[in-house]
């Protein structure tokens, strides 16, 4: 960490909130709290088991940590 408000002490976790927003947040109307916590909780478990991104070589975080270990 560096000096406060620096923003790419936060860049990963802004970009998170970004895609969560845009592909979950925006997309769905939610009838009350609780059903955002359980769509949120379905959401993260897409995010990183399923989801999977050019960047990590066409895999899913957790394929490609996974990858990396046994590699």
């Amino acid at each position: 960490m560096s000096r406060k408000g620096n923003c790419l002490d936060n860049s990963m976790m802004e970009n998170f909130f970004r895609i969560m927003k845009s592909e979950l947040l925006y997309a769905e109307k939610f009838e009350s709290p609780e059903d955002f916590t359980k769509a949120l909780e379905g959401y993260i478990d897409y995010y990183n088991n399923k989801r999977i991104k050019s960047r990590l070589k066409g895999k899913s975080p957790v394929q490609y940590r996974t990858l990396s270990i046994t590699g």
